[in-house]
């Protein structure tokens, strides 16, 4: 390589790297949630409890349909990413087990917890939901029906759905997924509330 070539080069270099230092870093604490959910005493007043029932899930739903959950339960084998649910890049696979390819795992780049200067999220079992879990392009009452499908919905029973929607850390991540991502509605406690309640009531989907 020439002189003039090796000085063209790095200026280049330069200019990257100067790009990446002046890139400003959004602080994750200032992300409010998008919206609240509704209490399950605040469909007190639907007197049939099959409506109520519906009813309840389709508040629950408001999570359900979020992007924090649509993209991690895609329809095909790649994850999706951002508000729109474009597909990962860098192009990666579920793998057999939900945790990507034998060549490029999720834990690769997605470590124990969000790393916000590189706007990477992370959580210690980051992965895919199965493919028979997928709730892209799903309408609400579709949606219902798997989750209550022990042959859709890894053979839990109704209370281990409660315990796993109540419960599970990895969930939680999406009241909590770092800086430039829009919270779920609510909270997790509250969804718990309204599974509960949907369970109770029969857990009726809606159409």
């Amino acid at each position: 390589m020439n002189s003039a070539k090796r000085l063209a080069s790095l200026a280049s270099l330069a200019s990257l790297m100067a790009a990446l230092v002046l890139t400003p870093v959004v602080n994750v604490e200032a992300a409010e949630p998008s919206t609240t959910l509704a209490t399950p005493e605040s469909f007190g007043n639907i007197s049939d409890e099959a409506a109520r029932s519906a009813a309840l899930f389709t508040e629950a739903g408001k999570v359900l349909t979020s992007p924090r959950c649509v993209n991690c339960h895609p329809a095909g084998d790649r994850p999706l990413q951002g508000e729109t649910h474009r597909l990962h890049q860098p192009p990666v696979e579920r793998g057999s087990d939900g945790f990507g390819a034998v060549s490029m795992r999720c834990a690769t780049c997605h470590q124990g917890g969000n790393f916000d200067p590189a706007g990477m999220p992370g959580h210690p079992h980051w992965h895919l939901a199965p493919r028979e879990m997928a709730w892209q392009d799903k309408t609400l009452g579709e949606i219902c029906t798997q989750i209550k499908d022990p042959a859709r919905n890894g053979g839990r029973s109704l209370a281990q759905i409660l315990t796993h929607i109540a419960t599970d850390s990895l969930v939680g991540w999406a009241w909590a997924p770092g800086a430039g991502r829009e919270p779920a509605p609510g909270t997790q406690k509250e969804l718990g509330a309204l599974i509960e309640a949907w369970v109770k009531t029969g857990a009726v989907c809606p159409r």
